[in-house]
């Protein structure tokens, strides 16, 4: 029997245009999807309604299609998908892995205060486990994944094809984290989890700094009983400050107001991923980085970490 395609995605947050930093993402993932003889499908992950931007996602569909890139079937909205992210959490909450939280990130601070642990992590306190053993007559604000569970290991241990072995404790390093906010909003978290396998990703290309996230994924895909993708983290465009290219960092939109725009536009894009500069036209341009990303995956099939080399 046949395996079933491999499927890959891009999902951009609809904030604005897509950037420098974006389009590699999208570019790596396209590449990838091809170089697998695959379907590339793309998801907009606009569940954070306040911070999108109201034709944004139209935008980003015509920059992609500007570059080359189409996805294979019509794009997925995460606002659309409430029912399916309801549906998890109920299933996570019958079966005692998932609770209602009260706490505000005040009252984490202070726990963690008195407990002599009032530490950071990324900007994100760790939480505490207030309320795992009750509301204690306070409203519920948020929902968390109790992420020590008895049938599962909080020690998640993954290979990244460019970052290679990764391994985090949840529980320790993490904690119990949040699946719906206080706001009513779904977190990135439980959205991206349900959506892949609804969507039947099997290889997720993304930016590093998304990476971190991965460990949290893996518990929520074993705690829902879900296959876990494949992964591949990107290495990252950096503004001029050093950080990660991103809206809130300066970073402009796309210049593509002409073929040759494009075509230096996604050389740059290229060279991040370590591929070569090509010339031609746009659809030579990317055939050219199909078979160069294809023979790179062969490494990867015969048993070597996966890695872009140098041009």
């Amino acid at each position: 029997m046949s395996q079933p395609p491999d499927i890959g995605r891009f999902a951009p947050s609809p904030t604005g245009p897509l950037h420098a930093g974006s389009l590699v993402a999208a570019l790596a993932s396209w590449l990838d999807a091809r170089a697998h003889g695959g379907q590339w499908l793309l998801r907009i992950e606009d569940v954070d309604t306040p911070r999108c931007v109201p034709g944004a996602a139209d935008t980003i569909l015509q920059q992609l299609a500007t570059c080359g890139m189409v996805p294979d079937a019509p794009p997925v909205y995460q606002s659309q998908r409430d029912a399916l992210y309801q549906q998890a959490l109920d299933q996570l909450t019958r079966a005692g892995l998932a609770y209602p939280c009260a706490c505000t990130r005040q009252d984490i601070a202070a726990a963690l205060a008195v407990n002599g642990h009032a530490r950071e992590r990324h900007g994100e306190l760790i939480y505490p486990g207030t309320c795992r053993s009750g509301l204690h007559g306070k409203p519920a604000r948020a929902w968390r994944l109790l992420t020590t569970q008895a049938d599962q290991s909080a020690d998640i241990t993954w290979t990244d094809r460019r970052l290679g072995l990764k391994t985090q404790n949840v529980s320790e390093q993490v904690s119990d984290f949040v699946l719906r906010r206080a706001d009513g909003l779904w977190a990135y978290q439980l959205a991206v989890v349900v959506d892949d396998a609804a969507q039947g990703i099997t290889n997720v290309v993304r930016g590093e700094d998304l990476a971190d996230n991965t460990a949290r994924q893996i518990l929520l895909q074993r705690a829902l009983g879900l296959p876990t993708p494949r992964y591949l983290h990107t290495p990252l465009v950096l503004g001029s400050n050093g950080e990660k290219l991103s809206k809130q960092n300066g970073a402009q939109a796309l210049l593509l107001s002409d073929p040759l725009a494009v075509l230096a536009t996604m050389n740059t894009a290229a060279a991040c991923l370590r591929l070569p500069a090509a010339s031609g036209t746009l659809a030579e341009v990317l055939a050219q980085w199909v078979q160069r990303w294809t023979a790179q995956w062969a490494l990867k099939s015969s048993g070597e970490r996966f890695h872009h080399s140098p041009a």
